[in-house]
């Protein structure tokens, strides 16, 4: 999977070289990065999500909330770091509103992340009458550094998060559980793991790195729109998935949503640049998800019927 990605990111790069060089200037690339590093973070949580064999499609309504949230704290007078751990507080609890629901009600999550999607986003169109969050105290812009500081440090922050999510999924044991409920969660149980602990914890975790996000990205801009994150999670699982990334569960790393973000991170640009319309950019999201889950379910299925052989063999 990995290698397929790689080969499709050369394969778009050379096309962009030939066709649109100015895609390569250091502006665009600067300002491509920016817009994905809220994306990855957010990413890093959903492969959580994903690898317990769940999914949570609330993380767009959630961002939402989560930027307004900053943006209102800040303007009542809170510092900007004090902002920002209040609108992580405020996703940790949104994602454990998900998760109580999903591990302890058992209510499948596609359901409750539906439901929790639209009245989230519902809500805080109801709340704030579409109006965006204004009148910014200047110490909220970009932390109150300049510029190029506050984009070193958002991405140095995504960049430790995404090497930490792949460094304890492969070594600490709280990555191995990880893993084990995703696989099978009855097996699980019989190892002394408590699944439905592991399910609430990964969609606290993921809801607390989307009100990381949110803020990263709330700081670059004047104003705060109070439908932030469209899109987001579509993109989030799209990235996942590509990357290899088993939807069932049990299978998947950091390092193959990163090159799945790649890919799915410059499609958008990428039609821009070539004379496309950017409204294609859904559509090859999808075909290229449903891509993703076919091979991985005929790659599964040929794994079994192997098995099947095998034992009929022997």
């Amino acid at each position: 999977m990995k290698i397929s990605l790689a080969a499709a990111i050369l394969a778009v790069a050379v096309v962009l070289a030939i066709a649109a060089p100015t895609f390569f200037s250091f502006a665009n690339q600067r300002d491509l990065v920016l817009a994905n590093m809220p994306v990855l973070i957010v990413a890093l949580g959903m492969v959580l999500v994903i690898l317990t064999g769940q999914i949570d499609i609330s993380v767009g309504s959630q961002f939402a909330i989560c930027s307004v949230a900053a943006g209102v704290f800040a303007h009542m007078g809170l510092p900007t770091p004090l902002a920002g751990a209040a609108a992580c507080l405020a996703g940790a609890a949104m994602g454990a509103i998900n998760g109580a629901l999903v591990a302890y009600v058992g209510i499948p999550s596609i359901v409750v992340t539906l439901a929790t999607m639209v009245a989230l986003r519902d809500g805080l169109r109801w709340v704030t009458q579409g109006a965006w969050v204004q009148d910014l105290p200047p110490d909220f812009q970009w932390f109150g550094q300049s510029q190029t500081a506050s984009e070193i440090i958002t991405i140095v922050c995504a960049a430790a998060l995404m090497v930490g999510v792949s460094w304890g999924l492969r070594n600490l044991a709280a990555g191995r559980v990880v893993y084990a409920t995703g696989s099978d969660p009855n097996a699980a149980r019989l190892m002394g793991i408590d699944p439905k602990r592991v399910v609430f914890a990964v969609f606290v975790i993921t809801g607390a790195l989307t009100g990381f996000a949110a803020v990263f990205n709330a700081v670059r801009f004047h104003q705060i729109p109070s439908n932030a994150g469209m899109g987001l999670e579509l993109k989030v699982i799209a990235a996942a998935v590509v990357g290899g990334v088993a939807i069932s569960g049990g299978r998947g790393t950091v390092g193959g949503t990163m090159l799945g973000l790649l890919l799915l991170g410059v499609i958008g640009p990428a039609l821009t640049f070539l004379g496309f319309s950017a409204y294609w950019e859904r559509a090859i999201e999808g075909g290229i998800i449903l891509a993703a889950v076919s091979l991985d379910a005929l790659r599964v299925r040929s794994r079994s019927h192997a098995g099947i052989v095998s034992a009929q063999r022997a």
